[in-house]
């Protein structure tokens, strides 16, 4: 432990992360980790796995910084101002290919959650197709974050326009879209995930809630256009009076390392956070999906993965 220390410690006063940040010196062991704007999904996780992995391994500390989300993360990543950063599939998947932007040398700590997106509307409102919200003022997320981005693929397999179909709107916090829901300026909120805090919001409102998702049809729409999307399902239960299962599609979500992030500290937090899966599963509903081998599935290609997680997966037998 000691030894491992030194490396983390090292490896960290190396960091441009680890520099100063307001003329205050940041602790070698102190790791940063960007989430999103409050109220979202990104926050709640970002904040579970902070406390777990501090709590497991004591001679590091994972710092939570709010972000605007996805957009804003990249970059800070890129820049060296983030150690860490939680990412949305739809971006990732932009940057890694290098669609509208250079590739990026991000690598991937783990995937954290799958993404099925749908809208929700309240439960008395007379919208029950994707098509019926047409011409509809619809929250599509936090401006910054990647739900309006998972929503434009989506829209767009369906020959639809997020800005010009739709009278769009985006938020500067998550957490405003369900009181919009509930008192009508908006006729819907799109959102994504298994226990996302917006739609457990609208579903425990007064009013209620109904998901709209894309048909069978729709998503065999949408796929043929963006394969990259994975038909997704949100089980029974998953919110407030939700009694049947809710087929969507959509991506993984992860979180990124920098590129230049040690080999021996990507492989420290790898052991830490795959040896308290059922922990952190018992304290957040998402995080369930939070596993090595959703890792491997998820991940476009496996180089992408950190090669000191790597290295722990093959210890471990999830790879090769």
């Amino acid at each position: 432990m000691r030894f491992a220390m030194i490396l983390l410690g090292a490896a960290l006063l190396a960091s441009p992360a680890a520099a100063q940040t307001g003329g205050t010196a940041i602790p070698t062991a102190t790791i940063s980790l960007g989430t999103a704007t409050p109220g979202g999904g990104f926050p709640l996780y970002g904040n579970a796995f902070a406390e777990l992995m501090n709590a497991a391994d004591p001679q590091i500390t994972i710092v939570p910084r709010s972000t605007k989300g996805s957009s804003e993360n990249i970059p800070l990543l890129e820049k060296g101002e983030l150690d860490l950063a939680l990412v949305a599939g739809e971006p990732a998947y932009e940057a890694f290919a290098g669609i509208g932007r250079a590739k990026v040398a991000l690598k991937i700590l783990t995937a954290i959650y799958s993404n099925p997106g749908m809208f929700v509307v309240r439960a008395d409102s007379p919208y029950t197709t994707i098509r019926d919200l047409v011409g509809q003022p619809v929250a599509f997320g936090a401006r910054g974050s990647g739900l309006p981005i998972l929503a434009r693929y989506v829209l767009d397999g369906l020959g639809l326009k997020q800005d010009e179909d739709f009278k769009a709107v985006y938020l500067d916090r998550a957490g405003d879209g369900p009181a919009m829901v509930e008192d009508g300026r908006v006729a819907a909120l799109w959102g994504a995930g298994i226990g996302w805090p917006g739609f457990a919001a609208v579903a425990a409102s007064a009013s209620g809630a109904r998901f709209i998702a894309p048909s069978a049809d729709e998503i065999a729409r949408i796929r043929a256009k963006h394969a990259f999307l994975k038909p997704l399902t949100v089980p029974a239960g998953s919110y407030p009076k939700q009694t049947e299962p809710i087929a969507s599609l959509g991506s993984w979500s992860f979180i990124l390392t920098r590129e230049d992030l040690p080999e021996d500290v990507a492989y420290r937090l790898g052991k830490t956070l795959h040896g308290i899966e059922a922990t952190f599963c018992k304290k957040l509903a998402q995080a369930c999906e939070t596993t090595a081998a959703n890792t491997v599935a998820a991940a476009p290609r496996p180089e992408l993965i950190h090669p000191g997680v790597l290295k722990y997966f093959r210890e471990i037998g999830v790879v090769k």
